[in-house]
């Protein structure tokens, strides 16, 4: 049975999208991903861009809030909130928090490499998971 993760943080806009996207390429079959955010804001240009730069197409992924997640359907919970409050998921869950600095909050110079920079933060992390949870052979 495949593992099902949540992938939270407040506007699922940038990290969660990109952890999205991120995984559901390192992983495919072997897990369900799905990403949400408590104010749902849209996803980021630059998340979108970051991600086409290494050959994952998100354009089509929407924000989406965490009141429409049935949380009977998730496995694992990995909040991405730093400084923000992430929101709540029952206990029952599995849960792991990296907290990430939101890339949208870069000054504007930086947003790009900030997105880069989450982005390739999050495939360490991801590539390291699924090695421990043997979703990655």
């Amino acid at each position: 049975m495949p593992l099902r993760i949540l992938f939270l943080c407040v506007a699922n806009s940038a990290r969660s999208q990109l952890a999205e996207g991120l995984a559901r390429r390192l992983f495919g079959d072997r897990a369900v991903i799905q990403s949400a955010g408590s104010g749902p804001a849209g996803v980021h240009r630059q998340a979108i861009a970051a991600l086409a730069e290494i050959g994952i197409d998100t354009s089509s992924h929407r924000s989406k809030s965490v009141t429409t997640i049935d949380f009977s359907t998730v496995d694992l919970v990995i909040t991405l909130c730093a400084d923000e409050v992430c929101p709540v998921v029952p206990a029952r869950i599995e849960k792991l928090h990296w907290p990430l600095e939101d890339p949208t909050f870069a000054p504007t110079a930086k947003v790009e490499a900030r997105f880069r920079e989450t982005r390739d933060d999050l495939e360490r992390r991801l590539t390291a998971l699924g090695h421990a949870r043997g979703l990655i052979a």
